[in-house]
């Protein structure tokens, strides 16, 4: 089955590598990348886009910048866990070309409506584009088959105790995309943590003499420093890259179809997605009848870690694991 899809991404090192896979899969067309604000500033993003697209000898998709902070908070970007750059010690040459002169808003407009079939956006980043162009353009709704996101967690944080990244940068576009009524995967944290791979593979990459091989090894090497306590550690997970083979394998996945809000109050679970996985109704339903229900989100809780990381380097490398 052939995917038509935009990638919409705040790149640092794991939407690199979501790249990576999305553009050298036979069954994915890249129609569009758009950035904005995440990991690192809308600058940074686009420009590592533009160079890991040069690396990858892609064709010319057209890449556009957007959000340059959430809609209603200030930019709080992931250097940390990113690099100073996004790519955490890769260093790329510079892309040989320029992003489109439009806003990434208009840019996901116009491949939508140009497309002969609906499209499925796979959101890698905040989802501020998206909250964007579904208030400015609403009519286009109907163009996206699907929108599979990475963010949020039926459990445990990392922005927060409670909250995941991508959906704590910007509780009120995520709270805007999941109301859109358009059909929704979430790949959270729930998976996200758990496809890592082993050092030993790393180091096999980083030692490459193929320019994509070591540059993955690269991105899967970068070691962070623990903003708590300045511990230093390695975590080489394929991160957002598991979105896109979620998109393509969703049998290598456990779903469960269930109502998802986020938390978009000023409290200490700002950012949550909550999931609720009842089989039956509570006391909300009792002493608060009439709620609107929530929204229903096909919900990433499980994973067969090694048959995704052999799908994801059969593609990427060209070697199974």
């Amino acid at each position: 089955m052939k995917h038509s899809v935009i990638l919409d991404v705040d790149t640092g090192i794991d939407d690199a590598m979501a790249i990576m896979f999305a553009v050298r899969h036979p069954d994915i067309d890249v129609k569009a990348i758009t950035c904005l604000s995440g990991n690192v500033s809308v600058d940074k993003v686009v420009a590592n886009t533009l160079a890991v697209l040069d690396l990858l000898g892609a064709p010319d998709i057209p890449v556009a910048a957007g959000a340059r902070r959430p809609l209603i908070e200030p930019a709080r970007d992931a250097s940390w866990v990113h690099g100073e750059t996004g790519l955490g010690d890769l260093r790329l040459p510079a892309g040989s070309r320029v992003p489109e002169q439009v806003h990434a808003v208009e840019l996901l407009r116009r491949e939508l409506l140009a497309a002969d079939e609906p499209v499925t956006i796979v959101a890698l980043a905040p989802l501020t584009n998206l909250a964007l162009l579904l208030r400015v353009y609403p009519e286009v709704a109907d163009r996206v088959g699907r929108i599979v996101f990475m963010g949020g967690s039926a459990s445990v944080g990392n922005a927060s105790a409670v909250a995941e990244f991508n959906i704590w940068h910007d509780p009120e576009a995520a709270a805007i995309v999941l109301s859109s009524g358009i059909p929704l995967t979430m790949y959270g944290l729930d998976v996200f943590n758990v496809v890592e791979v082993a050092a030993e593979r790393v180091a096999e990459l980083a030692a490459s003499e193929r320019a994509v091989d070591a540059a993955l090894g690269s991105l899967l090497g970068f070691q962070l420093v623990d903003p708590a306590d300045g511990t230093v550690f390695s975590h080489p997970l394929i991160g957002d890259a598991g979105a896109v083979c979620a998109l393509v394998a969703p049998e290598l996945f456990r779903f469960e179809r269930v109502p998802v809000q986020v938390d978009i109050s000023q409290g200490i679970g700002r950012g949550q997605t909550i999931v609720d996985r009842r089989s039956y109704g509570g006391e909300d339903a009792v002493y608060a009848p009439g709620q609107e229900p929530w929204p229903l989100v096909d919900v990433a809780l499980g994973v067969d870690t090694g048959a995704v990381l052999e799908l994801f380097f059969d593609v990427v490398t060209g070697v199974r694991v």
